[in-house]
C-alpha cells in the first residue's frame, strides 16, 4: 500500500467514523476494504490519537486529536487570538504568567502564554503537553468530559511528577466534584515543585467545554495570603469573556471586545 493511497483510506476511515462508533467490519464495509486492512488503519489512527476505541466496547469512534484540531478552526480568528487580549489583562492584573491550553485527547497541550509583570518567573510552557490530572487545566476539562471517558482515563496508571501529584482515583473525583461547584481549579507544586496553578474552562458556542485559561507562578508568592478567592474570581470571569467572545464569532464577531476589561492598575497576587 502506498503512503498515498494509506492516507486516501485513512480519511476514508475518519469519513466512516465521523457518523458514530462503528466496529471493525462495519468501518471495512463502509470503505470496502478487507477487515484485516481497516483494522491495521484503525491501529495507526489510534497510536496517533485520530481515533479511539469506545470505552467497555469493541467499536472505534473519532479521538480527542481531531476534536482539538477542529475545535482550533474559526470562520474568522483562532482561539488564541480570541484569547490572547484577556491573557494579557489577566497577566497585568495578577502580575502572574496566564496560558491557554486545549485538550489533546487524555492530555493538556499548552497554546499559549502571556508573561506576568514579576522579573522572576516561570518557563514558557507553550507546546507542552501533561496528562489532565496533573495540571489545573487538566481537571476542569476533566470536570466537563464525559462520566465515561473519566472512568477510562483513571483507570490507566496515572504519573506522579513530584510528591504532590495526586494521583489516587478516588481523591481525583472528589476533585472533580470540586470542580464542577466552584467553576475552577487549584493545583500547587503537582506537576513541577514550586509552580501552583489555577485554571478554569472556556465553551464554544454549542456549550461545548473546548479549553482552558490558567495563572501560575512560584508556589512561594502565588497566590498571595488571603489571595486566593480573588485570583479565582478574575480567573472565571475573564474565562466567561472568552466564552461570550467564542459564542458570537461567525454571528457579531465585531461586538466580541465590547464587554467590560478587568484590566487594572492593582495586581492582587503579589
Amino acid at each position: 500500500m502506498s503512503r498515498v493511497q494509506s492516507v486516501e483510506r485513512a480519511f476514508a476511515v475518519l469519513g466512516a467514523l465521523a457518523d458514530g462508533p462503528l466496529g471493525v467490519t462495519e468501518v471495512a464495509d463502509r470503505v470496502d476494504l478487507p477487515k484485516s486492512t481497516a483494522a491495521r488503519l484503525l491501529g495507526s489512527l489510534v497510536h496517533e490519537g485520530a481515533v479511539e476505541q469506545v470505552p467497555g466496547g469493541t467499536e472505534y469512534r473519532i479521538g480527542g486529536r481531531i476534536v482539538t484540531l477542529g475545535a482550533g478552526v474559526r470562520p474568522s480568528r483562532s482561539l488564541v487570538a480570541l484569547a490572547r487580549p484577556r491573557l494579557v489583562e489577566l497577566a497585568a492584573r495578577v502580575g502572574e504568567t496566564a496560558g491557554l491550553s486545549i485538550p489533546d485527547g487524555f492530555l493538556v497541550h499548552y497554546v499559549d502564554q502571556v508573561d506576568g509583570t514579576h522579573p522572576v518567573g516561570v518557563r514558557d510552557w507553550t507546546g507542552t503537553r501533561f496528562p489532565l490530572h496533573a495540571v489545573s487545566s487538566g481537571l476542569v476539562l476533566l470536570a466537563h468530559m464525559h462520566p465515561a471517558d473519566v472512568e477510562a482515563f483513571l483507570a490507566e496508571p496515572l504519573q506522579r511528577y513530584t510528591a504532590a501529584t495526586v494521583v489516587d482515583p478516588a481523591a481525583i473525583r472528589e476533585r472533580i466534584r470540586r470542580v464542577q461547584l466552584d467553576g475552577f481549579a487549584w493545583t500547587r507544586d503537582e506537576v513541577a515543585d514550586g509552580i501552583s496553578s489555577v485554571a478554569a474552562a472556556l465553551a464554544d458556542e454549542d456549550g461545548e467545554v473546548v479549553a482552558a485559561v490558567h495563572l501560575h507562578g512560584p508556589t512561594y508568592r502565588f497566590p498571595a495570603p488571603g489571595a486566593e478567592p480573588e485570583v479565582a474570581e478574575l480567573l472565571v470571569a475573564s474565562a466567561a469573556r472568552i466564552s461570550a467572545s467564542l459564542r458570537q464569532v461567525g454571528g457579531s464577531a465585531g461586538q466580541a471586545d465590547e464587554s467590560p476589561s478587568i484590566a487594572s492598575s492593582s495586581q492582587v497576587a503579589r
